[in-house]
């Protein structure tokens, strides 16, 4: 009697490979959550392996130190003599918040996004129009011609194809987007014992990574806001870090419109991920602060740059990480006014809905 035998399947492992990966992972996790601080995120591992017992006698702490110089993760190569990650710990970084946000979306089409427009493009659609003098060859669907000739000439006699008989496939116009990524970095994200700014650094990173290698064509600008807005280099963000601020949402999107002006891309949109409401305006040279409430001179400055951003058709997509019943009115009417999105988000959640308007690139109405 002939039949297969199921039994369970044990890997061959590599613990020391295995080690090393394992804590690889939870050092950039750390790296991360130190705003790319080495030694903190190697103090922080030094403690979890005295609870968990993450190494063993034959793999240390001291020898996964080594490993992450050897691998080009770490490097003493500077002024100060201080142990920094790498680029290739940047990218890695990076790919692992892409894994671990997007991770479900591997299958997803990349590079372009569509349209509901047909026309000259890079794919084909399905519809179908009779061919007309400038249609390119390739264009033509030669099946349907054929079909149409016989039934408009029949099968006898020498076979004819007229222009007539053509028809044409129409090509699916694919866009670029210029998206400008905003993220706050007031003191109140990691105010109350959550940390809000790891999610958003994460969310931050899985974009970039995604935009890079799925939408090439496609441009992504990193600006920071507190009491002033700046850009910073997408390889900055696992050092991201919050500070002694308030929230200059004014600043932030002046920036980001500025930035987005440069871009010739017809397709413009600001994301902006944020726990709070404005509280400081820059006036001249001195910041105008009101943190209790919402200050009627902050919101009215804010919203002018709403409208403005609407006029120039540029959504602006607002991630609320909060939910306090007045800043979602706050949000609410900052969405009327500019016509864009508002997603009131948990941290779990913040990656799909960011992902999901990024690749549908509309904007839904209220």
């Amino acid at each position: 009697m002939k039949g297969f035998r199921f039994t369970k399947y044990i890997p061959p492992q590599d613990p020391e490979k295995n080690t090393f990966e394992n804590l690889l992972n939870i050092f950039l996790q750390l790296v991360t959550m130190t705003g790319g601080d080495v030694a903190e995120a190697l103090s922080w591992l030094s403690n979890l392996d005295k609870r968990h017992s993450l190494t063993n006698p034959n793999y240390g702490i001291g020898d996964f130190i080594e490993d992450l110089k050897n691998k080009g993760y770490l490097s003493e190569e500077n002024v100060k003599g201080e142990i920094k990650i790498t680029g290739k710990a940047e990218q890695t970084i990076r790919k692992n918040a892409l894994e671990e946000i997007f991770g479900k979306l591997k299958k997803a089409k990349g590079g372009q996004h569509k349209t509901t427009h047909s026309g000259p493009g890079d794919e084909k659609g399905t519809d179908r129009r009779p061919y007309t003098f400038g249609d390119n060859l390739d264009q033509i669907a030669l099946t349907d011609s054929i079909k149409n000739a016989q039934v408009n000439h029949g099968f006898g006699g020498d076979y004819i194809l007229t222009e007539d008989d053509l028809e044409i496939v129409e090509n699916e116009v694919r866009t670029q987007t210029s998206t400008v990524l905003m993220i706050d970095i007031s003191h109140s994200m990691i105010l109350y014992g959550e940390d809000r700014i790891t999610p958003a650094k994460k969310v931050a990173m899985a974009l970039a990574e995604l935009i890079k290698t799925r939408y090439p064509k496609d441009t992504l600008d990193v600006i920071v806001f507190g009491n002033d807005a700046w850009q910073i280099e997408i390889k900055d963000l696992p050092y991201l870090q919050v500070g002694p601020y308030h929230t200059n949402t004014v600043a932030g999107l002046e920036l980001a419109m500025d930035l987005l002006r440069r871009r010739k891309n017809p397709n413009k949109q600001i994301f902006m991920i944020t726990d709070g409401k404005p509280t400081c305006l820059k006036v001249g040279i001195k910041y105008y602060k009101n943190a209790f409430g919402i200050d009627s001179k902050i919101l009215s400055e804010t919203l002018k740059l709403a409208a403005q951003c609407r006029k120039l058709k540029i959504p602006v997509t607002t991630f609320m990480i909060a939910s306090d019943p007045y800043l979602k009115e706050f949000v609410k009417e900052f969405t009327k006014v500019n016509n864009g999105n508002a997603y009131y988000s948990s941290l779990r959640g913040l990656g799909d809905l960011i992902f999901e308007d990024y690749r549908k690139n509309r904007t839904k109405r209220f």
